[in-house]
């Protein structure tokens, strides 16, 4: 550990600027409205959506993480990537126009408007745990984990500077607050996650530079260029000191077409911690413009946050677990002063994503949970001082959680399963309610409530086969049970089912040109890295 003064003054005069900025926006927003604290009033540019998605999604899962992972598997990882910057594209044309014609504020909220108030319930239930208990603690632990590696600070003091430093951004001030802030700490990581990539491809090439670097690792560690694995390829688990299975975490051609696909449309599309950003745009193409924008970021993400995993294995890093990876690289490579860069962009990365989540917990709460059961008719300020305190809460429960993660490996892979749990049937639910009329509510109830104890069950049942294929099971069975149930139930079209106008789904000029950049630059990459 070697953070000079330099370093450390860089870092602070970063922390606290964005905690200035921060109150500045929190006392200069009046938020006294339910739509303005929840939704920034509907005001959002492209450029803020985009880079306020890319912001909350880059976090210490990501560049700890998913470091992690390149380290022990490969450039395969970056699938998470890639196949999201696709997804994002779908979500643009062919959901977004759905939500914002109808006037959602929520996810549960869309969902009440087409079945009924107990799946919105159902699904805001499960949102709140799964961004408290799982997500926001997950941030905490690599984030805490981070800092002490890096900085030498203890972990639950770098769990509590955390706090301090999300809740300031996220409690007071709103989703306007948390969009503003984000897009200078979108400039911020991606700076300094680049910085960090260089310097250590450069070390790798002997000062030859970056794309040297890029050809030294690919000579030196070619099985860590393999995007498709097969089922005889296997990793070294540093964290267990093992032989497992890639195929295991990465199941060949399913991360193209099969459960991966599940995965990214739930979390861009159907989550409310990412899609609440596009609600809160202007208008639709306004909205379209920032999620293209995104996508196109998300193709060269995995260069800040796969590449010094695989340099740090190359390098043959002197770490114990995988998810020290990252660590290792900005200790070892990164001199004064660009370290105090570095690991401002890593706060910033972790903070965003903390703040978003926080942030749309306490909307779900709000809106789904609390106005229904104990605040009914609730004037708006009471909602904002509701909206608040769930944000105070779901702080203080995430850090609670951090002793509970210090157990798992690849803390990347562990969020993507136990996510994977709820998602197909959150995404049976949402897809089956917007495209096929005769859905009744009492299928998408039994999708519900179904889908945790039907993954739990193909988990055990289940264990050889890679969890995104049980996902994509778990998904095809969902849709099995809800297809069947709505016939038995009714044999005519729903009365709330949604009304798709024609032209509903076109999309500007600038929407396409860009969709069809990302779209080659994914055929290119897995025909080179097949």
């Amino acid at each position: 550990m070697n953070f000079s003064t330099t370093d450390f003054t860089i870092f602070a005069i970063y922390i606290m600027a964005m905690i200035g900025f921060g109150v500045y926006l929190a006392f200069k927003e009046k938020n006294d409205t339910a739509e303005s604290y929840f939704l920034a009033s509907k005001t959002l540019p492209w450029w803020a959506i985009g880079g306020s998605l890319i912001a909350s999604n880059i976090s210490a899962e990501q560049m700890i993480g998913m470091s992690g992972s390149g380290y022990a598997i490969g450039l395969a990882i970056a699938s998470y990537e890639f196949m999201a910057a696709a997804t994002l594209l779908v979500v643009g044309k062919y959901l977004l126009p759905v939500f914002l014609e109808h006037n959602i504020q929520t996810m549960p909220q869309f969902l009440e408007k087409r079945f009924d108030g107990r799946v919105r319930t159902g699904l805001a239930i499960f949102w709140v745990i799964l961004f408290v208990f799982v997500n926001v603690g997950s941030l905490y632990y690599l984030g805490s984990l981070a800092l002490n590696s890096i900085m030498g600070i203890p972990v639950h003091y770098a769990v509590i500077g955390l706090m301090i430093y999300s809740g300031t951004l996220s409690v007071f001030g709103g989703l306007k607050a948390v969009v503003w802030t984000d897009v200078i700490q979108v400039i911020i990581l991606i700076l300094g996650g680049a910085v960090a990539s260089v310097l250590v491809l450069n070390a790798v090439s002997d000062g030859q530079g970056i794309v040297e670097g890029i050809k030294m690792l690919y000579e030196k560690a070619p099985e860590k260029f393999n995007m498709i694995f097969d089922k005889t390829d296997t990793y070294f688990d540093i964290d267990s000191g093992e032989t497992k299975s890639a195929y295991q975490l990465l199941p060949g051609l399913g991360v193209l077409i099969g459960g991966m696909w599940i995965a990214n449309l739930y979390y861009w599309g159907f989550n409310q911690y990412i899609i609440q950003r596009a609600l809160a745009a202007k208008d639709i193409r306004e909205s379209q413009k920032g999620v293209v924008t995104a996508a196109i970021i998300k193709m060269f993400v995995p260069f800040i946050v796969v590449l010094p995993g695989i340099a740090a294995y190359v390098m043959k890093a002197d770490i114990t677990k995988a998810d020290q990876a990252y660590p290792w690289v900005v200790n070892s490579f990164v001199t004064s002063g660009f370290k105090g860069i570095v690991v401002a962009a890593l706060v910033a990365a972790i903070g965003s994503s903390i703040c978003s989540m926080v942030n749309s917990a306490s909307t779900i709460y709000t809106l789904d949970l609390h106005n229904k059961f104990f605040n009914k008719g609730g004037s708006e300020a009471s909602q904002v001082r509701t909206g608040r305190l769930a944000s105070l809460g779901a702080l203080v429960i995430g850090a609670l959680m951090v002793p509970a993660l210090a157990n798992f490996g690849q803390i990347f892979q562990f969020i993507q399963e136990y996510t994977g749990f709820i998602s197909p049937g959150i995404l049976v639910v949402f897809l089956f309610g917007l495209f096929w009329k005769r859905t009744t509510t009492n299928a998408a109830l039994a999708a519900v409530f179904l889908a945790i104890p039907l993954s739990l069950l193909l988990k055990f049942a289940l264990a050889d086969v890679a969890f995104i294929h049980r996902m994509g099971l778990s998904f095809l069975i969902l849709s099995a049970i809800v297809m069947g149930i709505s016939m038995m139930e009714s044999k005519t079209d729903s009365p709330k089912a949604i009304e798709l106008r024609k032209g509903l789904f076109d999309t500007d000029k600038t929407f396409n040109f860009w969709s069809f950049i990302v779209i080659g630059l994914l055929i290119l990459i897995y025909s080179v890295f097949y």
